[in-house]
């Protein structure tokens, strides 16, 4: 256990802190052996999968990850960055702490800016959560935030990422203290940032939908008889919002998308949703992913291009995708938002 010693004359505050910022994760490429591993790594979390452990590993290595690493190889190609050979959400997640580096270099802490180093890292894949810790505690941070970038709390999401955190640190003598920033779901900043961001896609699309899809990832069933909070979350998230566009409940609704496996998962379904909306006569959508804090693999191909078809196959003619957060002005506002908000006491 690390003790933080603040001295007489304060020098306890021009110590280094670090702030981790921390995504779900991507494979390092497209091809079928680099999904696998992703695959492999993720899938194969207690937290991820909660079943019974020697007959899934058996599943899983026997059957999932023989076929489903070229489907999904398919997948990420679709999206991929080619310029930087890599996922968008390696890309995006980069630039936001890029972007929140230059904040503190330009005030948003105060007078300890230049004590304040930003990281980031992944669950799963790289750059691992070792590595990014590492690289911040060689730098001299002796306090870190960690900050999983998932605005919902959820076992599956924000637990696991903790755990990780948790075993990197447990193999350190020299352990730095550490903070953890709490889910955001239903933070002002958070909830303006989704609203604006929504507004200004539809105004972009200059038409107005006949309904909108909040669509958050899905989990099972089972997770929320469980007792995990992510279910209310998401629809505190989405009340929130519709309260700040003024709204009725019937104009923007909840659904749930990447269901796996034969479980029952969280309804309604996002792609049932969309085929029953066009096939109702909805002729207009616009989806929105409040629960991704960045663009990825769901919400780029899943959402617009999968969903996508779902609709204009059943008669609808206009679909917007709204983009998530991501690096814009509008995310940028919410990660510095927290960020400000967990340091306080120690800047």
């Amino acid at each position: 256990m690390t003790i933080l010693h603040s001295d007489v004359d304060g020098s306890a505050n021009s110590r280094k802190m670090g702030v981790l910022l921390s995504n779900l994760g991507t494979p390092d490429g497209t091809d079928y052996w680099s999904v696998r591993r992703y695959l492999a790594e993720f899938l194969s979390d207690r937290r991820v999968i909660e079943a019974p452990r020697l007959l899934w590993l058996f599943i899983l290595n026997a059957l999932i990850l023989t076929a489903r690493p070229q489907r999904k190889g398919k997948d990420y190609a679709a999206i991929w960055n080619r310029d930087r050979n890599e996922s968008p959400l390696k890309t995006i997640t980069r630039s936001q702490a890029e972007k929140l580096q230059q904040s503190i270099r330009d005030g948003l802490l105060g007078d300890t800016k230049s004590n304040v180093i930003v990281g980031w890292g992944m669950r799963y894949g790289n750059p691992s959560l070792k590595a990014a810790t590492e690289r911040l505690v060689a730098r001299g941070c002796e306090r870190i935030l960690f900050v999983p970038l998932y605005p919902q709390y959820s076992a599956a999401t924000s637990a696991t990422a903790c755990d990780k955190l948790f075993e990197v640190l447990a193999s350190m003598r020299n352990q730095p203290a550490l903070r953890v920033a709490a889910p955001y779901y239903d933070q002002d900043t958070y909830i303006n940032a989704i609203a604006g961001s929504l507004t200004e896609r539809l105004l972009r699309a200059g038409s107005e939908p006949d309904v909108i899809v909040a669509s958050f990832h899905g989990m099972p069933l089972s997770t929320h008889v469980a007792g995990d909070p992510y279910y209310a979350h998401c629809h505190r998230t989405a009340d929130l919002i519709r309260t700040r566009l003024g709204l009725p409940q019937e104009r923007l609704i909840v659904t749930f998308q990447s269901r796996f496996g034969r479980a029952e998962w969280l309804k309604p379904h996002t792609d049932e949703t969309i085929k029953a909306l066009a096939a109702k006569g909805a002729r207009r959508i616009a989806v929105v992913t409040p629960g991704f804090s960045a663009d990825c693999l769901e919400t780029i191909e899943e959402i617009g291009q999968e969903n996508a078809k779902y609709f204009f196959d059943e008669g609808g003619e206009a679909f917007a995708r709204v983009d998530c957060l991501n690096d814009s002005d509008h995310g940028m506002r919410v990660i510095e938002a927290v960020v400000r908000r967990e340091l306080s006491g120690w800047v």
